[in-house]
């Protein structure tokens, strides 16, 4: 994974002082530990699988499903897995319906995600999936230790997997929360872990990404309530879901009030999706106010070789020049081109994130150098990048209108 910054930021003391707090956090927070560890256990357990399974589903919502879904849906594509994998995420009866049409029950394996144990849109939704079948041995519960879910799945005598201690939900992909269902479908985990352990020895050993992560973190953060919004502008379909993901983990861990003040602060998380969205919201970057940074994430070789054919079309002769230019080359054309327009503004906020090939270890990096990113600006900007205090305040409120 290569990392072009096109703008200034040279304060090595605050950088310095950035990476020595990352560094100690390293002690506390378990998604740092994640790229190195045993994934012997899961993968006995994904090994124990009935054959006559053929798909897997699962129940979660926020960051028990978006960050699996990132990686299963950027692989998908352009390898041929032994299982599907389907998501139910929302209360939306007609999107649950939807996925069921498509599920045969008899030969699927629900895995309900759930840290807390109780979260009410998971357990909706299990509630009436269990309706419809109910034997044990075709669930799975992934959750904390000493939650309610612990206890129910041990009264029904089901399967329990637990998260690693004080790995937060929208950090939990490279746990068994995103690890089981991927290494279930045909996904190469080790491959995925490999990945962000490159990006995570880089970082901490001095390596080509420290400085780049850190200029970044600090311009962001330095800059964050001028160029409050921050969009990805990636450059292949296969990110549309990595893109949901970043919006998660980037909106709920850096919108909130200051530790040290009692401002409120955060950058504006967008994902967009070339060149789809340069007819439509690069409108907006190129000519509308001066708020937003923009990551365009590119990828080299898309391993696909299909041609725009030779052919002239009557009245259309002047766009013979697309004839026998591989898709491929045209994509990423049209990618260099936006960021030359955008760079000749001069006053946009500009970094190009390269992807050699769609494979698990480059998914796995670029899910961690974002992982590391959120750290790094959260301290920066004085927040708990941890916490969530504003969307727990809408589930406390839904609970007690439950209850009446």
């Amino acid at each position: 994974m290569k990392n072009r910054l096109y703008f200034n930021s040279d304060n090595k003391e605050v950088q310095q002082t950035a990476f020595q707090a990352i560094e100690k956090e390293q002690n506390t927070m378990g998604y740092y530990a994640l790229p190195e560890q045993d994934i012997t256990p899961i993968l006995e357990y994904c090994n124990s699988m009935a054959d006559s399974v053929e798909s897997i589903a699962v129940i979660g919502i926020g960051g028990s499903s978006l960050g699996a879904k990132a990686v299963y849906e950027f692989i998908k594509p352009v390898k041929t897995l032994k299982r599907k994998l389907y998501f139910f995420e929302s209360t939306d009866p007609i999107n649950i319906r939807t996925i069921l049409e498509k599920t045969d029950l008899s030969k699927t394996h629900f895995l309900v995600i759930s840290k807390s144990g109780n979260t009410v849109e998971t357990f909706s939704i299990y509630k009436y999936i269990y309706s419809l079948k109910s034997d044990a041995s075709s669930y799975t519960f992934i959750t904390d230790p000493g939650s309610p879910l612990e206890k129910y799945a041990q009264e029904i005598n089901a399967s329990v997997l637990y998260l690693p201690e004080n790995v937060g939900g929208r950090f939990s992909v490279l746990s068994t929360v995103g690890l089981v269902p991927l290494a279930l479908v045909g996904i190469d985990i080790q491959a995925l872990l490999e990945g962000a352990k490159t990006v995570k020895e880089s970082f901490f050993n001095d390596g080509y990404l420290k400085e780049t992560l850190l200029k970044k973190a600090v311009y962001y953060a330095k800059h964050h309530a001028q160029y409050h919004i921050n969009c990805i502008f990636a450059y292949s379909e296969t990110l549309k879901y990595f893109c949901e993901w970043y919006v998660q983990i980037w909106g709920e861990s850096l919108g909130k009030s200051q530790r040290h003040s009692a401002f409120n602060v955060g950058l504006t998380p967008i994902g967009l999706i070339g060149p789809k969205d340069q007819h439509s919201f690069l409108q907006l970057i190129m000519e509308g106010t001066r708020d937003k940074s923009v990551t365009f994430i590119k990828i080299e070789d898309f391993d696909d070789d299909i041609s725009i054919p030779n052919i002239t079309l009557p009245h259309l002769e002047g766009l013979d020049t697309l004839n026998t230019l591989p898709f491929s080359k045209l994509i990423n054309m049209q990618c260099d081109s936006v960021i030359e327009a955008l760079k000749n503004q001069g006053d946009i906020p500009l970094d190009t994130i390269t992807i050699a090939s769609v494979t698990e270890a480059n998914i796995g990096a670029l899910i961690f150098y974002y992982e590391l990113l959120t750290s790094l600006v959260g301290e920066l900007i004085d927040v708990n990048t941890y916490d969530q205090p504003g969307v727990e305040a809408g589930k406390i409120i839904l609970k007690k209108k439950l209850s009446n």
